[in-house]
Order: structure tokens, then sequence, then C-alpha cells
């Protein structure tokens, strides 16, 4: 039997919907195990910590993308191929700052809150999604980038929008060794 062109899209889809809520039953699993939710957002970062050092492999192998010379490139790069490889959206970027080290990522739509109405009024301090901020700097560290990662603004919360703050913490290492020629 031969398979249909169309159904790859499909099992995407599914196993998108599987991720999410799976996703939302390790964090109700967590605010179980945890009472504060500052103990539930680190565990969340934490993970995704684990997940981006072993993701970035993934990633540069599947797309093929050449070294980033900018903080503005790589942060691009974020947004517009890992975001869009992993999990289908592909976020606006903008440098929040002069010194050209700080950007924010604008989610119109995270599909890690599919199945979420909101928050409970006790986990009002829990950031829901903070496995991407950790996926994000794990990532960044394989590469040599070190950065704070965090949420500023969560449509869960009621924000307007989602946004993930990256702020790198130290200028690109320029090139130490001149190639012979």
């Amino acid at each position: 039997m031969s398979r249909s062109p169309g159904r790859k899209p499909e099992n995407h889809k599914i196993s998108r919907e599987l991720f999410v809520l799976t996703y939302g039953a390790l964090v109700a699993q967590l605010c179980k195990d945890y009472e504060n939710d500052e103990d539930v957002n680190t565990c969340l970062d934490r993970m995704g910590y684990g997940i981006g050092v072993r993701l970035i492999d993934d990633f540069l192998a599947r797309s093929a993308v050449k070294k980033c010379r900018s903080y503005s490139e790589t942060a691009d790069m974020i947004a517009q191929v890992a975001f869009k490889t992993y999990l289908g959206i592909t976020p606006s970027v903008s440098c929040s700052s002069a010194a050209g080290n700080e950007f924010s990522l604008i989610l119109d739509k995270n599909p890690l809150v599919d199945f979420v109405e909101e928050l409970p009024a006790e986990r009002a301090s829990l950031c829901y999604c903070n496995l991407l901020c950790g996926v994000i700097r794990g990532a960044l560290e394989m590469v040599h980038l070190e950065a704070e990662v965090t949420f500023l603004q969560d449509r869960l919360k009621g924000d307007a929008v989602t946004e993930i703050g990256i702020t790198f913490l130290r200028k690109p290492e320029g090139r130490k060794h001149k190639r012979n020629k």
C-alpha cells in the first residue's frame, strides 16, 4: 500500500497535539509536586535547557545554516528557522536595545497553550511555557552564546501578546586564529 502525499502533515499535526497535551500533563504534575511556582519555573527551565543542549545538533544538521555574524542574525534564525521547524510558528523579532544585544520574540500564537484557557489564580506567577526559555538558552550556549532568556509578557497572564526576551550577555568572540594562506 502506498501513502498519500497529504498524510505526512496530518501525522505532524497529531504528534504536535500529543506533544502539547503531554506538556500540559507535565506542567500539571510539576504543580502537584512543587507548591512554589518559582520551583516549577526553575524545573521547566532546567528541562528546557537539557532539551536545547541536544536539540541544537538536530537543528544544525536539518537546517544547514551558516554561522550567524551578529546577534540580530541569531535572533532572526531562532524565530524564522528554529521556531518554524519545531513549533510550526514564526515569531516576529524586535531589537530592544541600542547596544543590539537585547531582542524580543513576539509570538502571535503559542502552540504550547492550545488547550489552556487561563492559569488558576493560585498559580499567578507560573511561567507555563518556561521550557521554551530553557531550550533557547541551552541551544545558544552550545554555540558559545551566553544569554538570559525570560518571558516578558504572556497571554495566559492577561497580556496582549506573548513575548520572550533574549539578552546576549557577552560580545561574540572574533576569530582568534588567522588562516594561513
